[in-house]
């Protein structure tokens, strides 16, 4: 591990501008991840988890206002030119996308969208980038590589259309690779096999990982801290084993609780869940946005916003769990 990060996110806000008036999807949200590290995002869906990955190289669309500070090995990217964050993309920080069927272009090789990647950054000729096309694709475990290039999207199951996506976005062995639900939609095989490509590509290539996912098997499996959002904040980071036994905020004690286990969840016993749903907000209030949902609720929760503490484990909450989740 490096001395010091190798990107870094300080107070990053992401207003977008909508019909209805401005909405608040990410409020002042703070990540370090470090030198071959796994950092996982998680949190329900419509917590701004993929509204953070995507700003953190300006992929947010013109009606999105962005805050804050990210810096890739100290290069500031809030604000930086379309020519430096187009070196940057794909370069240096690399997106591994939910949806691989909309990503990859459908009338176009895999092997030539792998090699458009390698000859806009490294330069490669056409024929370089060719071979070393079916190199990436031998190295994230596709079979037949020197056949399977040459295949189109459709010809291709999810699991491999995934690996293609992972191989793209290594192919210039960037520094940061983000991988936004990288087993959505993936039977629990094929999401198995995806998640040993991407720690086997981890330990041979050093490169640090931010994991988007909702899915805490994956986190437990992969992750070596896990930042948890909730209506665009942190609200919770530790490292993975410390998160996972002694959860402080109630909001990651009940994902925790309502993730299904062996034995309790056999058909026999309904999964606990969390009451109502993730607010969507004009402007972020200065309380605690789950004191709504929260079941240990004080009056200060409506009153004035609880910050995350310096520190190893990290709580932004006025009333924090006391006692281990029971999973």
């Amino acid at each position: 591990m490096s001395s010091g990060p190798v990107l870094k996110v300080t107070d990053l806000s992401v207003t977008f501008r909508t019909e209805d008036g401005p909405l608040s999807a990410v409020d002042r949200v703070s990540l370090e991840v470090g030198d071959g590290e796994v950092l996982a995002v998680v949190g329900e869906s419509g917590c701004g988890k993929s509204v953070t990955a995507m700003s953190l190289a300006g992929l947010l669309p013109r009606s999105a206002t962005v805050e804050g500070s990210v810096q890739l090995d100290g290069v500031e990217l809030i604000g930086a030119d379309k020519r430096t964050l187009r070196s940057i993309r794909g370069r240096e920080v690399a997106y591994i996308f939910q949806e691989p069927m909309s990503s990859l272009n459908p009338v176009f090789t895999v092997g030539r969208q792998i090699g458009e990647v390698l000859q806009v950054h490294i330069g490669l000729s056409r024929l370089a980038a060719r071979r070393r096309a079916v190199e990436l694709l031998k190295l994230v475990g596709i079979p037949s590589a020197e056949r399977r290039v040459d295949d189109y999207p459709h010809q291709l199951s999810g699991g491999m259309r995934q690996r293609v996506m992972i191989a793209m976005a290594v192919a210039c062995d960037p520094k940061v690779l983000i991988a936004d639900e990288p087993t959505t939609a993936l039977d629990v095989t094929i999401q198995a096999g995806i998640l040993d490509v991407l720690r086997a590509l981890r330990e041979r290539l050093g490169t640090s990982v931010v994991l988007i996912t909702h899915d805490l098997g994956v986190v437990a499996d992969l992750a070596d801290r896990v930042a948890v959002m909730y209506a665009g904040r942190v609200v919770e980071t530790a490292d993975v084993h410390e998160l996972f036994a002694r959860p402080q905020h109630p909001y990651t004690s009940g994902l925790l609780a309502a993730s299904p286990s062996a034995g309790r969840h056999a058909g026999t016993h309904r999964l606990n869940e969390i009451p109502g749903l993730v607010p969507v907000l004009a402007a972020q209030p200065d309380a605690c946005t789950f004191a709504d949902r929260c079941p240990q609720a004080l009056d200060i929760c409506t009153a004035k916003q609880p910050v995350l503490e310096p520190g190893g484990h990290q709580v932004a909450c006025w009333n924090p769990v006391r006692e281990p989740v029971e999973v």
